[in-house]
């Protein structure tokens, strides 16, 4: 397995991935599968290539496998955060350490942006897996969001968490 930092070439192989998470584990993303299916190609390899995202993927056999955002803050008062977004590892690699590797990508990218002092991410409750792991990474909660996400009749809270650098 090996981690590197994605571009527009990957849009495809991250667009399928993303829309796997979205289709398996719709109470863990605020965007569906449905709004982001009819994306085009354009809009994924503009995701992948903005100054304030970096995306990172896991490759397990040269396929993408995992992935984790980080998005800086482009206002003024607020650059001293950065928000970790999009984590998904396929039911493939599970259990392997793919996601913990994931995070201290981002994490090292973090390091390297100057006045960065915090990421903040939400996790769905109940996910004790991603929450878990966000712990052993050194993120604490901080705040819960009722109701935070609806999928079909069902809602879903998240948990705020964050972490200093």
């Amino acid at each position: 397995m090996w981690i590197e930092r994605l571009d527009a070439s990957h849009a495809l192989d991250y667009r399928a991935l993303m829309l796997e998470a979205y289709d398996l584990h719709p109470q863990a993303f605020t965007s569906s599968v449905r709004e982001r299916a009819v994306m085009p190609l354009s809009w994924w390899e503009s995701r992948l290539s903005n100054k304030l995202d970096v995306v990172f993927g896991a490759f397990e056999g040269g396929e993408l496998a995992g992935i984790v955002g980080l998005a800086f803050e482009p206002r003024e008062k607020a650059r001293h955060k950065a928000t970790l977004f999009g984590m998904y590892v396929s039911g493939k690699v599970r259990q392997r350490g793919v996601g913990y590797h994931l995070v201290q990508a981002a994490l090292a990218e973090a390091q390297d942006h100057k006045g960065l002092r915090l990421i903040q991410l939400t996790v769905t409750a109940g996910n004790e897996a991603a929450f878990k792991l966000y712990q052993r990474c050194g993120f604490i909660q901080f705040g819960l969001e009722p109701l935070a996400v609806r999928v079909g009749e069902d809602y879903f809270d998240k948990i705020h968490m964050w972490r200093e650098l």
